[in-house]
């Protein structure tokens, strides 16, 4: 699930301007290797591609379905082990990152439903991962937009 956060807000904004660790090629390719991937050309545009519609179907402006064709030629292979079954994802190598971030959007959906979103600072590009027990976390950082949107809304109570 590190490589879905990671990948969602690698786009953020810091002092109002947007900043893309993907945007050119060595930051790209840093981020990517961080991260077990090669850094190709072909592998930072499938997760440019990947990022910019989970934003969509995590924020609710696209369907899940618009995942499908980012899934092209990615098969699950059954695998027995000593301790079991296991199942391999087979993919082309540019794509492995990209389709482990969709995989790992397909778990928390089924595991945490509901408990993605993007944080609830207008001003921040940020999603989260709510794991708290009321399901009520609305910011990507406490110290940060919390406190932001708390001072702004005692701000607006005693004007």
């Amino acid at each position: 699930m590190d490589v879905l956060l990671d990948l969602l807000n690698s786009r953020p904004l810091v002092d109002g301007e947007e900043q893309d660790a993907l945007g050119d090629r060595a930051g790209g390719r840093r981020w990517a290797r961080e991260r077990g991937g090669d850094g190709t050309l072909g592998e930072l545009a499938l997760l440019r591609e990947v990022r910019d519609v989970l934003r969509d179907v995590v924020c609710g402006e696209s369907p899940p379905t618009a995942l499908g064709p980012l899934l092209e030629g990615v098969r699950q292979i059954p695998e027995f082990t000593s301790d079991g079954l296991r199942w391999t994802v087979e993919t082309p190598p540019h794509s492995r990152l990209a389709v482990e971030a969709v995989l790992a959007w397909a778990a928390t959906e089924q595991q945490l439903p509901g408990r993605l979103r993007p944080c609830a600072n207008d001003e921040c590009r940020l999603f989260l991962l709510d794991r708290s027990r009321a399901n009520r976390a609305r910011w990507c950082s406490m110290a940060v937009c919390g406190n932001r949107e708390k001072a702004r809304r005692h701000y607006a109570r005693t004007r």
